[in-house]
């Protein structure tokens, strides 16, 4: 901040002044000054060339002139010294009001180059002003009957000063009924309200006369008086009752006179002539009487002058409420106006540079201009922009200050010249706007360069297309004319050096064509991006260049792959399936997998064959076999299923998985210790029970002959150490896993046991593994059949002889046994 200077002049006042310089994002710097109010005209204000950091004399060179922001100029400039002098005598309450601080705006506009800078000077309030009352003499009716503490507001003072200088108190003269409570208004001056102290009586003093005082804050303060008239009247019981102590109203600023605010209502429980109401304003400042009027029958307040959010933005009015008794009632009446959109922007055109060199660089400044707009809550917020497409820019350099600059390269050749709208809007509602031609010519320089249509291309190609497929195109568009307009299209090689783009992608020099070399893979290459490059013809050529994005489109050329149960092309795996099973028991699941990528990926389980359809289900979504009922003793040992996997693309592809299930009576001995005895009880025939008995004899026998052919056989295979162990021999046709059965989903046990299907010592309850060994083969009875084998119902429950997902050798006993 700058030290103001102090310039005698003969009877000129002369106050302190202070500099302080804020640079503004759009570069222009702007300079503050304050001044005293009154001062005279001639007044020195300080010197703007030393301010600016400019020589003596600089300012006349360059055409220096002041440019005010409203239609009045306050100021004159001194072009040779660079003073500058109050044109005139400054009222503050004149020029602002009660608005405070009070600034003035203005511009100064240098030429040569073009420059612009911000002026603002604050004029600072003095104590010229002494509060006055509108009513001298206010007459006051109270009842005899009043209680004590009872207020009555009184008329405010008005005192056109601000700040320290305006109204700060009141005093009252000395008496023995009342004291003053001073109070403050949302939106006001200060107002005072006398509070009753003792009671009053008519017969002994029917009049009290009271002076009230209004004293400011300035040095020394000035004050202004009111004579207060209290006329004590008779006793009346009940004072009159407004419905509320506080209304309130939004009325808009472009309302008509007579156009209805609020309506306010009072009620008196005295009879006769004391009831009747009167309404009335009661002390209120001179702006509310002007702009409101209320109906003293119905209490109908109204407008009786214009409204203007720009000045006054809200009223407080008091209302008074008189019965016929000379009884009274206070209430407040809010007004908020409600700020209405009907001032268009103004804009004001400072300077304007033409004719203007094409080679202008960019964000050249063309011309200076300022935009304001009264309206401030609706349609306050400016939006200016240029009504066509043209090579200039709107740029906000500083609050209410735009400039106009150059956006784009200009070509004198294309277009010789300019006549560029600016069009200024406001927010509304309704929308406000005003448009303001400004011609520009421009000069002749050549300096155009090729310009895409797009910042970036992003094109497309879809999976297995054919070699130069034509797959897109690249524009750009030059504004120079004959060959300056040419334009070649080439790629540009990686920064990295990676040259594999060239075999993917050719482009034509010509017109800017894109074509695929070669047949894409999304399953290898998902997408690329390369650089194009655009150059004219000029002698001096110029150039631009844009990134390409190349995306592959996936094609649905990937069948659904099984994973499990494991498709080795021979046989399929086999699953076992307690006949015990309940409705819903898990069997198995069908897991798989597309190469593919978004719909083309999601895969979708149908039962495509079966030997019951309605013994099992698959789970559409994941795959799960589940049994549809519980299953009985006549369903087929067998159960061979075909499981189709499809996908979702266009045309959909899909895979077959085929499984046995092999339905047991049970898995093993410790199975059986979890099922309920008192469930499967049941009477015996006695004809059965001696059957059963004797298949137990048979098997055992059986099961005796196998186990020294065993025996005798491993006796030889040990003599031959050459050939393959007994224990190989056995792993090699039977991989069945250790822990076969676990308990999974419902109808399953109720935790996981594990049993040995599969041993070398053959120690589990599996004696039929090694029958294509050494027994021939037994026919066994189509899978709809009702034959059970005496070695079958031999078996324990639970005995897993097919569990084995993709195993040669299982599967080979399970034909041979079947």
């Amino acid at each position: 901040m700058g030290a103001a200077r102090r310039k005698p002049l003969q009877n000129r006042q002369v106050g302190s002044l202070f500099l302080l310089w804020c640079v503004s994002v759009g570069g222009a710097a702007t300079i503050r000054y304050s001044v005293a109010e009154e001062m005279e005209s001639g007044s020195f204000v300080a010197n703007v060339a030393k301010d600016l950091g400019l020589e003596v004399g600089k300012l006349a060179e360059r055409g220096a002139r002041l440019v005010a922001e409203g239609n009045r100029l306050h100021f004159r400039l001194h072009r040779k010294t660079g003073d500058l002098f109050v044109k005139e005598k400054l009222d503050r309450e004149a020029l602002c009001g009660k608005s405070d601080p009070c600034v003035l705006h203005f511009e100064i506009i240098l030429a040569e180059p073009l420059q612009s800078f911000r002026v603002e000077v604050r004029v600072f309030d003095i104590n010229d002003n002494a509060p006055v009352f509108l009513n001298k003499e206010p007459l006051l009716k109270i009842p005899e009957s009043t209680p004590l503490g009872s207020r009555f507001p009184l008329q405010s003072a008005q005192d056109l000063d601000v700040g320290l200088n305006g109204l700060q108190n009141y005093t009252l003269s000395a008496n023995t009924y009342f004291h003053l409570h001073t109070r403050f208004r949302s939106h006001g001056p200060k107002y005072a309200e006398l509070v009753l102290d003792n009671p009053l009586d008519r017969e002994a003093q029917p009049e009290v006369n009271l002076t009230i005082t209004a004293v400011d804050g300035g040095s020394p303060p000035k004050s202004g008086t009111a004579n207060i008239r209290v006329v004590v009247l008779d006793v009346n019981d009940h004072v009159p009752q407004f419905s509320r102590l506080v209304y309130r109203a939004q009325v808009p600023e472009n309302s008509d006179n007579g156009a209805l605010v609020v309506v306010v209502t009072a009620t008196d429980l005295d009879e006769g002539t004391n009831k009747q109401i009167t309404y009335s304003l009661a002390e209120n400042p001179e702006a509310v009487l002007r702009t409101f009027l209320v109906d003293p029958q119905t209490g109908e307040v109204r407008l009786r002058g214009p409204l203007d959010f720009e000045i006054i933005e809200t009223y407080d009015i008091d209302i008074q409420a008189t019965d016929g008794g000379g009884l009274s009632a206070h209430s407040k009446v809010l007004v908020e106006v409600v700020d209405v959109n009907d001032n268009p922007p103004e804009v004001t055109i400072s300077s304007v540079s033409s004719p203007l060199p094409e080679d202008s660089a960019l964000q050249t400044v063309v011309a200076l201009f300022t935009i304001r707009d009264r309206d401030v809550r609706v349609g306050g917020k400016i939006t200016c922009f240029l009504k066509e497409d043209l090579p200039f820019v709107v740029k906000h350099t500083f609050r209410n200050s735009y400039s106009l600059v150059t956006d784009r390269s200009l070509d004198r050749e294309d277009v010789s010249s300019y006549n560029i709208t600016l069009v200024a809007m406001d927010t509304g509602p309704p929308n406000l706007s005003t448009e303001t031609v400004i011609e520009v010519v421009i000069a002749d320089v050549n300096d155009n360069s090729p310009v895409f249509q797009e910042d970036s291309y992003v094109l497309t190609v879809r999976e297995n297309n054919s070699p130069a497929v034509f797959i897109g195109k690249v524009h750009a568009e030059d504004l120079d004319l004959g060959e300056n307009a040419q334009v070649t299209y080439s790629l540009l090689p990686p920064k990295s050096g990676d040259l594999s783009v060239f075999a993917y992608i050719s482009i034509n020099s010509d017109n800017g064509k894109l074509y695929a070399l070669r047949t894409m893979d999304y399953e290898a290459i998902q997408d690329f991006q390369f650089v194009v490059k655009a150059t004219d013809g000029g002698f001096l050529s110029l150039s631009s260049e844009v990134t390409v994005r190349v995306v592959v489109l996936d094609d649905n050329d990937n069948r659904p792959m099984i994973l499990y149960p494991l498709q080795n092309g021979t046989l399929p795996c086999n699953d076992l399936v307690p006949r015990s099973a309940e409705a819903g028991y898990l069997v198995t699941k069908v897991v798989a997998v597309d190469g593919d990528s978004g719909q083309n990926s999601w895969l979708s389980y149908h039962l495509l064959k079966a030997t019951d359809l309605g013994l099992f289900s698959v789970q559409r979504q994941n795959g799960e076999i589940r049994t549809l009922r519980q299953i009985s003793e006549r369903d087929p040992m067998m159960q061979k299923l075909v499981i189709l996997v499809q996908d979702h693309g266009q045309p959909a592809l899909s895979t077959t998985a085929s499984l046995n299930i092999l339905l047991v009576d049970g898995f093993s001995e410790p199975y059986l210790q979890f099922q309920d005895p008192s469930k499967h009880s049941r009477k015996v025939n006695p004809t059965t029970k001696y059957l059963v008995i004797s298949l137990s004899v048979l098997s055992f026998l059986f099961l005796l002959s196998v186990t020294v052919i065993f025996i005798i056989h491993l006796y030889q295979k040990i003599k031959h150490r050459d050939k393959f162990t007994i224990q190989e021999h056995f792993y090699d046709d039977c991989n069945f896993p250790n822990n076969l059965v676990q308990g999974r989903g419902n109808g399953s046990l109720s935790q996981p046991c594990p049993y040995d299907m599969c041993s070398a010592t053959g120690t589990g309850n599996s004696e039929f593994r090694f029958l294509k060994r050494f027994m021939p083969n037994f026919p066994f009875p189509h899978a709809t059949g009702e034959v059970k084998t005496e070695d079958d119902s031999s078996l324990p429950p639970g005995s897993n002889k097919n569990r084995s997902r993709g195993s040669a050798g299982h599967d080979r006993i399970g034909d041979e046994y079947m």
